[in-house]
């Protein structure tokens, strides 16, 4: 990894992408959706992760709408809310009433999905996260992502950057199969996920120079954005 590459990638970006409008799709109002989202996402399409979320929030009468900005702590549920749903209910009913969703974290001694939700919840529970604004405390913090980590299928961590995406981090990138394949075409070679991270990073200071508003964050969902629609 160079700064030759990253300076291919920015113009694969400038070629490829609409920098017209730089904005994120928006933010979950409550943070036990975005736990939910993160962790449902990964190796799923998007509209099968969004139903799942949605499923959750119709069954617990929450509002699952996106909105432009990160919402005041006034008006979200806790995180506890959503330990207290499996602590009630249990994974099963979750699995199989709620979410109504059986994916797994991984195809090789992966856990239910449903029951990564919950261990990720438990872990934040334990560093005091009760709200999206929280997040922020935990962000680096390597203790933390440890715990994460361990929980089978989160060893890349691709969910836990997506997870600060989705709880208002502006720069981190969530290096998944789309952004990687972008990454792929610019270069014209496959990179890890870590490796995707750096490099639209990268790109993105570069990119700055004409759109001092973009942020890794909103280059990622650019991309992926771009990616989903290609054939």
């Amino acid at each position: 990894m160079d700064e030759s590459e990253h300076r291919i990638l920015a113009q694969f970006c400038k070629t490829h992408l609409d920098f017209s409008k730089l904005t994120f799709d928006g933010y979950y109002q409550h943070l036990p959706l975005c736990v939910i989202d993160a962790v449902f996402s990964i190796g799923a399409h998007y509209t099968s992760t969004r139903n799942t979320v949605e499923k959750f929030a119709q069954h617990f009468k929450l509002d699952a709408h996106l909105v432009e900005a990160v919402p005041s702590v006034k008006g979200q549920v806790q995180l506890r809310f959503l330990i207290e749903a499996y602590d009630k209910l249990g994974v099963n009913f979750l699995t199989e009433t709620v979410y109504q969703n059986r994916q797994r974290t991984s195809t090789r001694n992966g856990i239910l999905k449903s029951e990564a939700v919950l261990r990720f919840s438990r872990v934040l529970d334990q560093y005091g996260i009760r709200y999206i604004q929280d997040v922020d405390s935990v962000i680096g913090q390597s203790a933390f992502e440890r715990a994460i980590q361990q929980i089978p299928g989160q060893t890349s961590g691709v969910c836990l950057r997506y997870f600060y995406i989705l709880a208002g981090s502006s720069e981190h990138v969530k290096p998944d199969r789309m952004i990687l394949r972008f990454i792929q075409s610019a270069l014209g070679k496959v990179v890890s996920a870590e490796q995707g991270h750096r490099y639209v990073v990268e790109a993105c200071k570069i990119l700055q120079q004409t759109y001092p508003s973009l942020t890794p964050a909103i280059l990622d969902n650019q991309i992926w954005n771009y990616q989903r629609l290609q054939r």
